[in-house]
């Protein structure tokens, strides 16, 4: 075969191929949505004269030609797996694996982050708080501290994490938890905590605040498996975790109310745990004004709660300790109008944060 004869052939090879992608990309039906990834995909980008000039437009185009290219997530698993398993990259795009575990690198401790988040903290103890309120901080490592040292991946240093925060929120008294903790208090494949590990959390938190909890659990494991956030950004084969959780006197009695949607709600919703994030079968996932009521009480003592997705796990572990818990998440309502919702008058207050959110808390409003 001539020379001319195989250029030809892979000239029109190359044009074919080309033009399947480019049918493929236009043809095939577009997901606004990526189940694997948990995050909305990039839409088609308008088209503006303003846009084009700026070069927003070809920004815009680019983030969109990539989340709708033909059997991405197909391609992106052999991406991942060629990167860690040929060339021996310790992570990709900052997620890596370490001892069966799935794990974000988190650094470098942003103390910005951490004043921003004690300046928000200390704006509604002013607000609405007096001498008659305790005020309590705690802080969640999150699973990167327990894996990166021995993984050689770099993390924070969460001593002087916890120091730091302490420091700032002077105007809390300081619970330390990460003593308790150990890696496989962690989901495999997710961000969060396991709640059937936490009951000494819970015991901690609830025993510095001055609370008793019955602690009557029974397990319970759900039927399908759970695959969490990090299990398709990362795009690596790993085995899927089970999911647990507890049950008990105080808890089946309690009735929660969300604000956010106007109606009652289960401390477990089950339809979640069918869903994209079965993580959200507790206390129904990232709402941002939750009431618990426990008609069943011992105490008619109250507890605010501000938390972020980690609360949804320990909370209902808290419910025998108190007639009432608002659950409050920063991220999601404004300061400025919990008055509105939640009566401050003597009740505890309970700052639960983990370290994803604190070390970027401009997501706190």
């Amino acid at each position: 075969m001539n020379e001319k004869k195989k250029d030809k052939i892979l000239c029109t090879a190359f044009a074919l191929l080309f033009a399947a992608g480019f049918l493929l990309c236009v043809f095939l039906p577009r997901e606004k949505y990526s189940d694997s990834e948990r995050r909305m995909l990039s839409p088609v980008p308008e088209i503006s004269p303003e846009k084009i000039m700026s070069g927003r437009f070809m920004s815009d185009f680019e983030s969109f030609a990539v989340d709708a290219f033909p059997f991405r997530d197909f391609f992106r698993k052999i991406k991942a797996r060629t990167a860690a398993d040929i060339f021996l990259r310790q992570d990709n795009h900052g997620l890596y694996k370490a001892n069966g575990f799935l794990a974000s690198m988190e650094y470098p401790l942003q103390e910005d982050a951490i004043a921003y988040a004690a300046k928000r903290f200390r704006y509604i103890c002013k607000k609405y708080l007096t001498d008659e309120n305790k005020v309590w901080i705690s802080v969640i490592p999150d699973k990167n501290c327990f894996l990166a040292k021995e993984s050689g991946h770099l993390s924070l240093d969460y001593g002087d994490f916890e120091k730091k925060m302490a420091e700032q929120a002077d105007f809390a008294e300081y619970i330390s938890i990460a003593d308790l903790l150990e890696i496989d208090d962690y989901y495999k494949t997710d961000t969060h905590w396991r709640q059937e590990k936490i009951t000494d959390v819970a015991e901690r938190l609830a025993s510095a605040m001055g609370a008793e909890l019955l602690q009557d659990y029974e397990v319970h494991t759900l039927d399908q498996d759970f695959y969490g956030v990090y299990y398709g950004q990362a795009s690596l084969p790993l085995a899927p975790d089970r999911m647990r959780y507890l049950t008990g006197k105080d808890i089946d009695g309690a009735s929660v109310y969300d604000w956010e949607n106007g109606k009652e709600i289960s401390v477990y919703d089950m339809e979640k745990a069918k869903g994209r994030d079965p993580y959200e079968i507790f206390l129904s996932g990232s709402l941002s004004l939750l009431t618990i009521k426990n008609p069943g009480a011992r105490t008619d003592r109250k507890l605010v709660l501000f938390r972020d997705s980690f609360g949804s796990g320990i909370a209902p572990l808290l419910i025998s300790g108190y007639a009432q818990i608002d659950l409050v998440d920063l991220r999601y309502i404004h300061p400025d109008y919990l008055s509105r919702f939640i009566d401050f008058n003597n009740c505890d207050v309970l700052f639960l944060y983990s370290t994803l959110v604190l070390n970027h808390s401009d997501t706190i409003k």
